[in-house]
């Protein structure tokens, strides 16, 4: 078994009483006990050695993605399936939404699971994310030849083998009509260990290829982790940043500023930030659209434009991505635009003259004649 094989088995930790003796039974009160089991029988636990050195006191932002709380039971609003994935689910493992793209779910593990994650019905269950049935899933995919992108993801792709990844890969460069495959990974973060030398050397014989990772807090990035995102980039795999919105996890401007930057730094380009999902279990992680707004607004000319991703919800009940955007544009009329910039200050810009009948281009000759 390799290393980071090894790392995951012997120091993650999996239960309430491995908690209560690494933070402090006090944290873990007998009573709850019971109703904490309950979170953990709803959704996979499994914290990883990375994530559990991280975590500095009780209820800070590494604490709060990861630890099993009662909240998860109170249930108001939110959808077991929120975006309607299964409905768009043609054959086993695929989400088919998009027009030229397609979501390939091939591993339903994580090295940890964050308690927000919106696909927490089936995630960590190998029986809702089977990895007997992918051939069915490659026929759909060899069928469709709208289909030039496909996104694999789970569970984390990079928690299989080097081996059964590199042959997924492989049947799915075998298809012509697929010029891009893009992974979407959180094990850069969660366990960086898993970035190997041999991983990266098998992936780069499938480019065009992709990584999208996922961080929420600046001090994710740690030592490690920036080195394993350098093995990456070095490897020839551009790679982006999937971040989500969480409440007392990165929700105010000065977290989410930093976390861009630094990101730039290792070498990933900030893609998303996410409000988070409407998914049952996780709504005490939901802000409102307003504090990604005032986040937006001060990535927005602060910063480099390199550090400001797309803010979206991704629309409960199946409607892709919306894009949300500050308003930075106070009119427009025929003659004009009126613009707002960074710092607030008014600008306009003229439009263009629409005249009715057309006027000689400047290098047309009789134009060129006519006394001035």
């Amino acid at each position: 078994m390799s290393t980071w094989q090894d790392l995951l088995r012997q120091r993650s930790i999996t239960s309430i009483e491995a908690l209560a003796e690494r933070f402090g039974p006090e944290h873990f009160p007998v009573e709850h006990r019971d109703r904490l089991r309950q979170a953990i029988d709803n959704f996979e636990f499994r914290i990883s050695p990375p994530m559990v050195d991280l975590i500095e006191s009780p209820n800070d932002p590494i604490w709060r993605q990861y630890i099993p709380t009662l909240e998860e039971l109170d249930v108001v609003d939110g959808i077991v399936d929120s975006l309607s994935e299964d409905r768009d689910s043609p054959v086993p493992n695929i989400t088919h939404r998009y027009p030229d793209r397609a979501l390939f779910l091939v591993s339903p593990v994580c090295a940890s699971y964050c308690r927000f994650c919106t696909r927490r019905r089936k995630v960590g269950d190998p029986e809702k994310i089977p990895l007997s049935q992918f051939e069915s899933a490659f026929q759909y995919l060899e069928a469709h030849t709208e289909i030039r992108d496909v996104i694999m993801s789970g569970g984390d792709p990079l928690m299989l083998s080097d081996r059964r990844l590199e042959a997924i890969l492989t049947r799915l460069r075998a298809i012509p009509h697929l010029e891009i495959i893009r992974i979407g990974s959180r094990v850069p973060c969660h366990l960086p260990e898993r970035i190997t030398p041999e991983l990266c050397d098998m992936l780069r014989r499938f480019h065009p290829l992709f990584i999208n990772t996922h961080f929420n807090h600046p001090s994710e990035l740690t030592p490690a982790a920036v080195h394993g995102l350098g093995m990456l980039a070095d490897a020839g795999i551009p790679m982006g940043c999937q971040t989500v919105l969480l409440k007392g996890v990165n929700d105010t401007p000065e977290v989410m500023v930093r976390l861009m930057q630094r990101l730039l730094m290792a070498r990933v380009r900030p893609y998303y930030i996410y409000m988070a999902d409407q998914v049952a279990g996780g709504e005490h992680f939901r802000t409102t659209v307003e504090t990604g707004l005032t986040i937006m607004k001060a990535l927005r000319g602060w910063t480099s434009g390199l550090a400001n991703p797309h803010f979206v919800i991704d629309a409960p009940g199946g409607g892709g991505k919306v894009p949300l955007l500050p308003e930075y544009v106070e009119s427009v009329s025929e003659n004009e635009v009126v613009l707002r910039n960074f710092k607030g200050d008014r600008y306009v810009y003229r439009q263009p003259d629409r005249p009715t009948t057309r006027r000689p281009a400047v290098s047309d000759p009789e134009y060129l004649l006519q006394p001035l």
